[in-house]
């Protein structure tokens, strides 16, 4: 079987794939027959690429979340799709309380004030207090691995943590309303975009915090733009709607962190994936059902 890869990806499991072709370009400039595996990285995999690859059997996606793949018309053509589940909860989490504590305690615009020279005395500008995270409400929407994760952390902080998801919790303009930091941690649906409405997001309190690792369609992104351009809430954002483009309204807002999707980056975690995907791949060429198989 030939396996094709967008890229080349992290740590020695890597090279436990036979032959893997690294494509020059996503999508290819024209059919390729003869591939059966792809390995996909951050690649929308949707109905025209697929007419490209017309011997694909399986779609290896690189992370757990897998919304740029089309599974439905993978489905319909016999294609089969994994991820890599498991391994990036504690990452993905840490980043989440990073940006929270950035957003409370106004960390990175301490940083520009001190590296600009701005500091003339021994104590804090009045601009730079912060808010504490010890008795503050976080709001989290969607309570799986890496929202039990941020959970977990929260609390070492001695925060009071409150959720929402569709089983139990509070009802999610109730959390909106009552919390002073919000954090998405749920999958791009068709349930789910556009969750976090222009409405929802006029609910949150003055002063409060919007933390993003999801997906960025989770949120209505010009709404939330307006929100921050008016200086009434702050925002740490990991996830935007049409990566790597970034609403060029964000770069000059003080009231904003901004990371360009890394909360999955740390050497251990995109090791870890690639061993998953590996073993995924692995499976399948010897005709066994991939552990992490999602359609």
């Amino acid at each position: 079987m030939t396996i094709a890869a967008t890229q080349v990806l992290p740590g020695p499991a890597w090279d436990e794939l036979p032959g893997v072709e690294v494509l020059d370009a996503w999508p290819p400039p024209e059919p390729l027959p003869g591939v059966d595996v792809l390995v996909a990285t951050v690649a929308d995999v949707g109905a025209a690429e697929l007419d490209l690859l017309p011997g694909l059997r399986l779609v290896a996606n690189y992370g757990v979340g897998y919304d740029p793949v089309d599974v439905a018309a993978c489905r319909e053509r016999g294609v089969a799709v994994t991820n890599t589940p498991g391994v990036l909860d504690a990452a993905v989490a840490d980043l989440t309380l990073a940006l929270i504590l950035a957003c409370r305690r106004h960390v990175v615009a301490a940083d520009g004030f001190v590296r600009e020279g701005r500091w003339r005395s021994g104590w804090a500008q009045p601009e730079l207090l912060g808010r504490d995270l010890a008795g503050a409400t976080l709001g989290l929407v969607g309570l799986g691995r890496i929202g039990s994760a941020v959970a977990r952390r929260a609390e070492a902080f001695d925060m009071r943590v409150v959720h929402h998801r569709r089983s139990d919790g509070l009802p999610l303009d109730e959390l909106l309303s009552s919390s002073d930091v919000v954090s998405l941690h749920v999958p791009l649906t068709d349930e789910t975009r556009g969750l976090i409405s222009r409405e929802r997001l006029a609910l949150l309190r003055d002063g409060a915090a919007l933390v993003n690792t999801a997906r960025g369609a989770v949120v209505d992104e010009d709404a939330l733009v307006d929100e921050l351009a008016s200086g009434r809430i702050a925002a740490g954002l990991d996830v935007f709607v049409d990566e790597p483009r970034v609403p060029e309204r964000l770069l000059g807002l003080p009231n904003v962190v901004l990371t360009p999707h890394l909360a999955s980056a740390t050497v251990e975690t995109r090791e870890a994936m690639t061993r998953v995907l590996v073993e995924n791949v692995l499976a399948f060429l010897r005709g066994e059902p991939p552990p992490n198989r999602v359609a």
